[in-house]
């Protein structure tokens, strides 16, 4: 069986890293069914880091049954809450007792930087799996009142077995929203991470199974979204499926399991998020936090503030200072102390960038900076802003999904509400100005799931994100997600003996 095994001799992580890359089903890992692998490509130089197993329909069969077995015989409702909690606590700790291998994996595999990875990833990642511990043994249901002679409550119980389906680009923090509510909740699960970013979620799997969970609660399968995608969003004994993602492929999501067994299903997918500054803003803050916004993480967050709109009174001066601060980003090796900035995920994604890149000057639009390949090897793009758009340009309405923002130039608060809302996408948003009654009334005039004033792109366990129009359905993290994970039954009891 594969095995990935790696020495790290960086400044910031020294060591050796070992551990398989199988199918992980029923608590042990395997060969796939199919024999064949997949190889796991470092974003810096385009070259083979490994190879992994490579997960096929018959694979999800198989784990599908096991995780149905484990649901019915060590875990759902033969495991109280307390346990659940006493288990997810101790994963908690495992992670930031490997914290910084962690990262280093995470680094190695995505491209992010190392301490990126460390001080966001894994940090809110350890957050969210001790937050959902807590609420294990916190989910209940209601004593309802109707008549004297009758008992009426509700249960919260586990729906069975759940698939989840995660993108390459937080990969171990996007999982751990996923498991987190899951396991509290008291289901068992089919995990696929990304093809493109699959080692941290390999190596969580042996963490799993440290800190006890029984064999099957958590199945982990690597493979591509046609085969092991599609089989999870098609499987008759797969209730529930929770995605993040393109928009495109989750309304296939949604169709495959509406042909099937139309089981429940919440999506977090893709934005083009507006990030709107007005004259009375705090010009150095708003430009620090529109850097951050829109060229954290390389662009690549669903959240990212691409949009940029500013008031004509600072439009000059902040894009000069704009300017400045982006070509003052480090791109270099994501395991160097003053890197800020590392490549794109894979050769696709680059691709897919530098096309939107060319679109935008076909179209007309200004490349202000940037728009150009960094480096000779790798998926390095750097950081790109363009001016003079029109509101139609595919620059300006579709998501990118890399470090390209736009700079448009508004009058009044009516005018840039209307732009900023002329989308199909509804993730987040943000507003930045000194005069909070605006800043709140333009936060709720805005149609987005999240609206930040005065900081960009922050997220905690306890708060729900989640996007509006085609941006998504449901919520994860916070209480909200509770609500995905189980199924409410209601019970009567006639406990005065009425006869019809």
């Amino acid at each position: 069986m594969s095995h990935f095994n790696y020495t790290y001799d960086t400044p910031v992580f020294k060591g050796t890293v070992d551990f398989p890359t199988g199918v992980f089903i029923g608590g042990k890992f395997q060969e796939g069914s199919s024999k064949s692998h997949i190889d796991v490509i470092n974003p810096t130089n385009g070259k083979v880091i490994t190879s992994v197993a490579e997960a096929t329909r018959e694979d999800v069969d198989t784990a599908v049954k096991v995780a149905h077995e484990a649901f019915e015989t060590v875990w759902g409702l033969n495991a109280p809450g307390s346990k659940r909690a006493a288990l997810l606590n101790n994963l908690a700790n495992l992670m930031e007792k490997h914290k910084d291998e962690l990262a280093a994996i995470e680094a190695l595999d995505n491209g992010k930087t190392f301490s990126w990875a460390k001080a966001a990833d894994l940090t809110l990642g350890i957050d969210t799996i001790k937050y959902y511990a807590g609420w294990a043994d916190k989910i209940q249901g209601k004593v309802i009142e109707t008549t004297n002679d009758k008992l009426a409550y509700t249960r919260h119980e586990p729906i069975g077995v759940v698939g989840q389906i995660c993108a390459w680009n937080f990969p171990l923090m996007l999982m751990c929203w996923k498991i987190g509510p899951a396991l509290a909740c008291g289901n068992t699960i089919v995990f696929k991470p990304s093809e493109f970013t699959p080692l941290t979620a390999l190596r969580m799997a042996s963490l799993i199974n440290e800190a006890g969970f029984p064999p099957g609660v958590v199945n982990i399968l690597v493979g591509y979204g046609p085969t092991v995608g599609d089989a999870m969003s098609s499987h008759m004994d797969i209730e529930k499926l929770s995605f993040t993602g393109s928009t495109l492929v989750g309304r296939k999501i949604m169709e495959r399991a509406a042909q099937t067994n139309l089981k429940d299903v919440t999506l977090e997918l893709g934005g083009k998020s507006p990030n709107i500054i007005f004259n009375d803003a705090d010009l150095d803050l708003a430009i620090d936090w529109s850097s951050h916004g829109i060229f954290w993480n390389h662009g690549q967050a669903c959240c990212a503030g691409s949009r940029i709109f500013v008031q004509s009174g600072i439009y000059d001066e902040f894009l000069k200072k704009f300017t400045a601060k982006a070509a003052s980003i480090k791109l270099g090796d994501p395991f160097a102390h003053d890197s800020y900035q590392g490549p794109q995920v894979s050769q696709q994604q680059y691709d897919r960038i530098m096309s939107y890149i060319d679109s935008g000057k076909s179209e007309g639009a200004t490349v202000h900076l940037g728009g150009a390949r960094h480096g000779e090897e790798g998926y390095w793009i750097e950081p790109t802003i363009f001016t003079d758009t029109k509101p139609n340009m595919k620059i300006v309405q579709e998501e990118i999904f890399g470090p390209v923002g736009v700079v448009i130039k508004f009058e009044d608060e009516d005018d840039v509400l209307k732009q900023a809302n002329d989308t199909m996408y509804g993730l987040a948003a943000a507003v930045f100005t000194q005069d909070i009654s605006r800043g709140l009334d333009v936060a709720h005039r805005l149609k987005a799931g999240t609206a930040w004033i005065n900081c960009a792109n922050q997220l905690h366990a306890n708060i729900p994100f989640g996007g509006f129009k085609q941006s998504g359905i449901g919520r994860e993290l916070g209480e909200y997600a509770i609500q995905h994970y189980t199924s409410v039954k209601a019970v009567h009891v006639n406990v005065g003996k009425v006869r019809i």
